[in-house]
């Protein structure tokens, strides 16, 4: 049949209609597909040092040894998928371990103990293979306030021990600092930290940062706060051994006027087009966030209904457009009452029931998270990485085999409309499943071979890209 459409006409329009479909695309590219690591942890500049990962992950796994023995009591602690039917005796728990040891994947799938059993093994595993993922040097809350000599010296000691981790290879997979706002009364500060740390640790290391280094700018309100930060970052590269464009940034959501502006707008794809480029990140601030509501301290919660606003409001202004979005943390620490090697019976219960008590809200808060599309969160202290991996993995396995068998039909679909020529037009849901598979085998929820169950190569996963690995399976298909 004939078209009533003459072609340049539909040339005409089609070809606006395409300068707007792309100039959409290039404001929102969609998701990196790089690893986002599932928690940062702050610690006081004063107290970091280069082997700051290794130390907490000692006292990590010392905390979950004494708290959590074996698999049974965490579960019982967390509530964990068949947690009431597990035993409490002592030899009946080492039975039931023995037990699940010995059985393989397929068949421990079956048992009702199984999934506590795998979750509490691969967190242990994690604390003893990288139990800190992502560390933020803090100069501000979890700083203090010292006077200006202690806050020079304590950037410049910062920045040496920075530069020798990075030499005995000891840092995190992620670091970064966090400087002071950039407020009226607080930038010179914030400023003179940024220059003494970065000056210090590229003179140690001739120009180079560690991997995945970034500047946190708190409190942000307004976009030219972040375009000064920006400007400044050009100047350091400027007269330094850095290269141009090698400083990154990220900002926290914590202040309502990050999410509504004095205009009535949500301003925060404007703090991004203000980072011109370099914000790869942006962070919520729970406490401050639920502070600037007028939220009273005994409710400043991460599951408040404040808080879910922010975080949907973050999401619609910066989701799909490549920024690495993370929660806040839970204030109460999983740290029992009564220290000392001499503790009464009584006092070892007590201690056992605070931390047990903490560590399902911090369990809570995070499964929180995680339901609202948020992947990365905020830990405070060591004994929080515990939970932390126990939520995540249980998020992740819980949901494992209806992916793989999705990610696998999907592919199957895909690959059935690709090679007939056709255009498959569904590539988001497709890109959506393969990144729970890249976060899942990047934080240790699963192995390898899981994630080969999908029918995908180690290569393809690791090209991180559903589009990619379309067009290959097609150029490949046609060669022969």
């Amino acid at each position: 049949m004939k078209s009533s459409i003459p072609a340049a006409d539909k040339d005409k329009i089609f070809g606006s209609l395409s300068v707007a479909n792309r100039a959409f695309q290039k404001l929102y590219p969609g998701d990196t597909g790089h690893r986002q690591p599932v928690h940062t942890v702050y610690g006081g500049a004063n107290l970091f040092s280069h082997d700051i990962a290794e130390k907490m992950g000692k006292a990590a796994l010392a905390h979950a040894a004494l708290y959590a023995p074996n698999f049974c009591v965490l579960a019982k602690a967390l509530g964990l998928e068949g947690h009431a039917a597990l035993p409490t005796a002592a030899d009946e728990v080492a039975a039931l371990e023995k037990r699940l040891a010995t059985m393989n994947v397929e068949d421990g799938k079956s048992d009702p103990a199984w999934q506590s059993f795998t979750i509490y093994n691969k967190m242990i595993a994690k604390l003893q293979r990288e139990p800190l993922e992502d560390f933020r040097i803090d100069f501000e809350d979890g700083f203090g306030n010292r006077s200006d000599e202690e806050e020079d010296q304590f950037a410049e000691k910062a920045a040496l021990e920075c530069a020798k981790g990075m030499q005995a290879g000891t840092l995190s997979p992620f670091i970064g600092i966090r400087i002071k706002p950039f407020t009226e009364d607080l930038k010179d500060r914030g400023l003179r930290t940024l220059d003494i740390f970065v000056s210090t640790l590229v003179a140690e290391t001739g120009g180079r940062l560690p991997d995945n280094f970034v500047v946190m700018l708190p409190k942000v309100t307004i976009p030219e706060q972040i375009t000064a930060l920006i400007d400044l970052f050009e100047v350091i590269e400027a007269n330094s051994a850095l290269e141009s464009g090698a400083l990154k940034m990220e900002i926290m959501v914590e202040q309502t006027q990050a999410v509504m502006s004095s205009e009535g707008k949500n301003p925060l794809r404007s703090f991004m087009d203000a980072a011109r480029g370099r914000m790869v990140a942006a962070a919520f601030g729970t406490y401050d966030y639920t502070a600037s509501c007028n939220i009273t301290a005994k409710y400043q919660a991460m599951a408040h209904p404040v808080c879910d606003f922010a975080h949907h409001m973050t999401r619609v202004a910066l989701g799909h457009t490549g920024l690495m979005l993370a929660d806040g943390a839970t204030n109460v620490m999983p740290v029992g009452p009564h220290r000392g090697d001499a503790l009464t019976p009584v006092q070892i219960l007590e201690n056992m029931d605070v931390v047990h008590r903490a560590w399902k809200l911090g369990y809570d808060h995070v499964r929180h998270s995680l339901y609202n599309g948020f992947y990365q969160g905020w830990d405070l202290h060591p004994a929080q990485f515990t939970v932390r991996y126990a939520a995540v993995y249980a998020f992740f396995l819980e949901s494992y085999e209806d992916a793989a068998s999705r990610l696998r039909n999907f592919m199957q679909a895909a690959a059935r409309v690709t090679l007939s020529g056709d255009i498959f037009d569904d590539a988001a849901t497709g890109q959506g499943l393969l990144n729970y598979f890249i976060a899942a085998l990047n934080c240790g929820a699963i192995t390898e071979a899981e994630a080969l169950a999908t029918g995908l190569s180690m290569d393809e996963l690791r090209g991180r890209s559903f589009v990619k690995i379309l067009r290959d399976r097609r150029a490949a298909a046609e060669r022969g």
